[in-house]
């Protein structure tokens, strides 16, 4: 990652309570104009419902449709709303990095923009959260959870991918990939500024910089649905994906990813 290349400035929402949130959920967003807008009235109404103060940061990758604007609409629905512009399409995993290092919430959420993954689920993490530091949602430890399933050939990508994370880099989860994670904002933050993959093989590195930095990290079984509208091509991003995994180890053996100092 080339950390030399500036970040846009946030967009501030007037009146923002000055207090750090209790949560903060990060949605890393292109050419979501479509499917933004229910997302955002599903988490306004999963806001309201918590009583807890959560900030909301959509981060619009480049997109070349109006997925900013969607966005700022929702400003009286989600008063601690911000909209992040990166410019150009930089990837999921650089959206989800800046969104997750502008959070100020005690705990930080990232959620896919179609909510593949119902926001409701989000207790199960957060309840996991009081004793790890880490919690990840997965769609293979209880498949009766999944109402919308992949093709048979995306699932068995997915399975070849997953042995192929537990082989090269240790990692004991059974689904990396889901797009529903949160994290204790203090001791992850150096997940973030260690994390290097931009695109869609950023989770198994950020899994293996947690277990590097001996944090603790709970896989909980979610809902789940597929959508049909996924930015995830099978044969370009699958590739990419299994080529990060070696990356991922590559850089470990370099020492790129240095523990803190006691």
């Amino acid at each position: 990652m080339d950390d030399s290349l500036p970040i846009p400035s946030a967009t501030s929402a007037a009146g923002m309570n000055p207090s750090a949130p209790e949560l903060s959920i990060v949605i890393p967003a292109y050419n979501e104009e479509t499917r933004l807008p229910e997302t955002l009235r599903r988490i306004a109404a999963y806001v309201r419902a918590s009583g807890q103060e959560t900030e909301v940061l959509v981060v619009d990758d480049g997109s070349t449709d109006r997925t900013a604007a969607v966005a700022e609409a929702f400003r009286a629905e989600l008063l601690a709303l911000r909209v992040l512009c990166n410019g150009i399409n930089r990837g999921k995993g650089f959206s989800v990095r800046r969104g997750m290092r502008e959070a100020r919430g005690r705990i930080v959420l990232f959620t896919d923009a179609d909510l593949s993954a119902p926001i409701e689920e989000a207790g199960k993490l957060l309840a996991a959260l009081q004793d790890h530091d880490v919690a990840i949602g997965s769609r293979a430890l209880d498949r009766s959870l999944i109402s919308i399933r992949q093709s048979r050939a995306r699932e068995l990508a997915g399975i070849i991918f997953n042995l192929i994370v537990r082989l090269i880099l240790r990692l004991p989860f059974v689904d990396t990939q889901c797009g529903f994670k949160a994290f204790r904002r203090e001791p992850c933050r150096i997940l973030f500024e260690q994390q290097r993959i931009e695109r869609f093989g950023f989770d198994p590195e950020l899994l293996y910089l947690a277990r590097h930095h001996g944090l603790r990290t709970a896989e909980i079984p979610v809902r789940w649905a597929h959508s049909p509208a996924t930015k995830v091509s099978m044969l370009r991003d699958s590739l990419r994906m299994f080529l990060d995994v070696f990356y991922i180890r590559w850089n470990a053996l370099l020492g790129r990813y240095p523990r803190s100092k006691p």
